[in-house]
Order: C-alpha cells, then structure tokens, then sequence
C-alpha cells in the first residue's frame, strides 16, 4: 500500500512541474506522472492532497462518495425506473443479464454498459449529480458500478475513480454549449479509456494515446435535441463505453502510432464543440421536431398559432426527407458494381476527388506540361502532404487513384520533366483547382471536393462541357450538389 510519504514526492514534482500559481494541464500531469514512473491517478490523487490538505485515504473515501447518489439512481434505473425517453430498459437487460451477457460478450464490458444505461433512465427518474453534464455522470457511474464487481481493492477502485472524475472536470470547463461531444459521448469515451488504460495495467503514455484515440470519433457530436427523441440517447452513452474500450485496446495491445498531444486534442475539441454545435443543432432541431416528446398541459401555455405551425413544419418534414433521400437512390451506384477506384493514400476526399480533378485536367492538355499551379481550401492545403502527389500524377500522367507506383513515383518525375509547381491555399470551404500550363494547349479546372473519390465541376477551360466528357470518359462520377 502506498504511504502519503509517496504522495509528498509526488507533490514536489506537481509544485516544480507546474508554472507559479498555476495548475497542471492534463497532458502535463500525464507527463509528470510518466517522467516519475508513477500512474496518472497517483499524480491526480497528490494534487487534490495539497490542494486541500486531505489523506491519500481521505481523497479517495471523498472521491467514492461523490458517486453515492448517482449509484442511487443507477439502482432506481436497475429495478423500477421507466424513463420518458428510454422505457424500462435498465430493468429489461438485468433480467437478460443474470447468468450472461446482454448486449455483448465481454462480462465486464457488458455490465459497464447495462449499469451506463441504467444510470441514464434513473436520470430521467430522479436526475443525476452532473459533471460535464449529466450524460457522462451516467457513464462514470456505470462504470465504476461495474468496477465495484471486480476484485480491485477499494483504494485501487477510489483511484480509477478519481482518474475518471478529473478527465472529467476538463471536459466540464471545455464545455460551453449542448453536448455531447463535451459530455456524454465525448468525455464518456474519453474517460472510459483513461481508466481502463491504467486499469489494464497501461503507462501514462498510453492513457494519452488511449484519449487521443477516444476523443477523435466523439469531435462536434452535439446531443441535443435527440435528448428530447426517444431512444437515441442509448447509442450515445452506450457508446462511449464501447468507444473508450476500443481506444483502451488499441493503445495497450497495438504499436499504433498516436502523436497528438492530448491538451491539443482537448482544446480543439472545445473549440470545435463551440462553433459547431449551434450550427449541428438548429439542422437537428429541423428534422428531428416531429419526434419530440410533447406535453400537451404545457402546449396550452403556448399560442393556438404557433402551435399549428410547429405541426405543419412537422408533417412536412418527412415528404421533404423522403425526396431528398430519393435523389441518393436515383444518382447511387448500382448495387452490382458499388464501390469507385481504390484510392491510394487513405482518403476518398483528401486524395481520390483532387486526383480525379487533375486527371480530368490532364485530359484537356496538349503538349508538354510546363508549370502547374495547384490552389486547395484550407483543409486540403493541411493534407497536401498526401493529395499533392496524387493531383500530379493524375495531371501529369493520366495515372488513376490507385495507381500506387505512380504515385510513389511522380515527384521524381515532375523533377526530371522540369515542371514548376506552385501550391497555394484559399480560403473558400471545399474548393480544389488547377492550372496545367502546356506547350500546346493549357487547362484550368476549377471543382468542389466531394467524398468518394467525386467532384463537384464548376468551371473549366477550354470548356466545362468538354471537362464534364473527360470526367465521362474516365468513368469519374461528378456529384450535382
């Protein structure tokens, strides 16, 4: 057992590592913790026992207890609860559970996303103690409730737990608006991953790579309004569990390399949450409004008026969803042949569409190639690395998405025919252009990057018509919106 004289070390190292008067970010005490050899809980423990002049013991004991009432309701969703939202189903997968697993193999795995669930519909019974929300308080809680049905000792468990609770606090201060990236999906998986990774046995560098990993599938998934949408919460709690899991796996049992620092990854998250979320959100609203839970002694407050309205717009929606989902039926590929060119360098949208873009520029050419100028929104000019060779051995060589050889190949050969290459960024979202200077005939595609190796043409020269043939004769599907 640790002695507090352990956490006095620890101490000094947080008070030499930290800036004055400052505390530690999280991939500080990460690396603190990794630097000293000692597991990230250890260093989250020490600083709340400085911070507040408590015990290890007592931190942890402080730590457990904080869950008590959101064990309360994970019992109440358990046992009896029926949730407005999510029916009865913490009752009903208990009664699966007993003797087996109910929603997948792993035990352990299994219990935490029951008991997640569960939490969730106690939430709608009797309300949570939140943290970032109340979404990822279902998460902590489930988990934990799972760990308490392990062998872990009760100190070992108050140190997950506070692992757990502080990854959690960031995610709380990152948050600014509606989740759930920032709360339950996002922070769930993010904390799910971080406990597990030392749970397992993982390094502190592995708990960062493990949240990094976390993170990344969670970035501008706002919740709401499908917090008011029966059932589609499950898939958000229950999935931060399976997420966090996943990316605790990956990092202890795979060389998978992950070099973002995790502060990085936490602020861009928050940012990405912030301007995102809004915009996510009032699309969301639109079409998910016919689905809301409605009260209606609460309609009676609102005006006759605007309460048609809303059920207008409503039983408009689904016509409105019904055509817009035709048009992918009438423009998709058949289902005999469905899939496009591979694609070399691991995107359909950061290589495939600006390669087809140069190979649909190659085909109005005559003449050798002089100078290409290649001009790519801001996202793309940030992948260049990877879609550069490709737009070139399209533009100079003709050579299809998967031709790997070409692409491995192509800077040496735009090098030996002694074409000038310019790269520029613009500032336009989805934008990809190129100029092809030639001795005979030059070209200019100017498109609209469109996933699965498709483009959007929007002008060309000599012609757009004579572009839209080339991209016929390549067999290079062009998107119409």
């Amino acid at each position: 057992m640790k002695k507090d004289g352990y956490f006095e070390i620890l101490i000094e190292g947080i008070k030499k590592a930290a800036p004055k008067g400052k505390k530690l970010t999280l991939g500080e005490m990460i690396a603190l913790a990794q630097r000293l050899e000692v597991k990230v809980s250890d260093i989250v423990i020490a600083e709340a026992m400085d911070a507040h002049g408590l015990s290890c013991d007592k931190v942890i004991e402080a730590v457990l207890e904080a869950f008590s009432s959101n064990l309360l309701a994970l019992e109440i969703g358990l046992t009896k609860g029926n949730s407005f939202l999510l029916g009865t189903i913490g009752s009903e997968l208990a009664k699966i559970q007993k003797g087996k697993t109910a929603l997948i193999g792993d035990r352990f795995i299994d219990k935490a996303l029951v008991y997640t669930l569960a939490t969730e519909v106690g939430n709608h019974e009797v309300g949570l103690q939140p943290c970032a929300g109340t979404g990822d308080s279902c998460v902590y809680t489930g988990l934990l409730r799972a760990l308490q049905e392990t062998r872990i000792s009760r100190r070992k468990l108050g140190q997950i737990a506070a692992l757990i609770v502080k990854v959690g606090l960031f995610f709380k201060e990152g948050k600014k608006t509606t989740g759930c990236n920032m709360e339950g999906f996002g922070a769930g998986a993010a904390c799910t991953a971080a406990a597990l990774t030392e749970l397992r046995g993982g390094s502190p560098e592995q708990v960062a790579k493990a949240i990094v990993l976390a993170i990344s599938p969670t970035v501008a998934v706002p919740c709401t309004p499908r917090v008011i949408v029966s059932g589609l919460c499950a898939t958000h709690i229950g999935g931060a569990i399976l997420i966090g899991n996943l990316a605790a796996n990956l990092a202890l049992k795979t060389s998978i390399s992950v070099a973002i620092d995790v502060d990085v990854m936490l602020a861009m998250t928050a940012k990405i949450h912030a301007t995102a979320a809004p915009v996510i959100t009032g699309i969301n609203l639109e079409y998910m409004r016919p689905y809301f839970k409605t009260e209606p002694v609460i309609d009676g407050f609102v005006s006759g008026v605007v309460c048609d309205e809303e059920k207008e717009s409503s039983a408009r929606i689904v016509s409105r969803a019904r055509e817009e989902v035709r048009a992918f039926a009438e423009s998709a590929n058949p289902l005999i042949s469905p899939f496009g060119e591979a694609v070399v360098g691991g995107s359909s949208i950061a290589v495939g569409s600006p390669t087809n873009m140069g190979r649909v520029a190659h085909e109005l050419i005559a003449g050798k190639i002089k100078k290409i100028t290649i001009e790519l929104t801001t996202d793309l000019f940030a992948r260049r690395a990877i879609n550069v060779p490709g737009i070139l051995m399209g533009a100079v060589l003709g050579a299809s998405t998967k031709d790997i050889k070409a692409y491995r190949g192509i800077l040496k050969e735009v090098a030996r025919q002694g074409i000038t290459v310019k790269v520029k960024q613009v500032n336009e979202p989805e934008v990809q252009r190129i100029t092809i200077e030639a001795a005979g005939k030059s070209a200019f595609v100017d498109a609209l990057n469109r996933g699965g190796g498709r483009l959007k043409l929007v002008a060309a020269r000599p012609s757009l018509a004579e572009a839209k043939n080339a991209a016929a004769r390549l067999n290079i599907k062009l998107a119409e919106v």
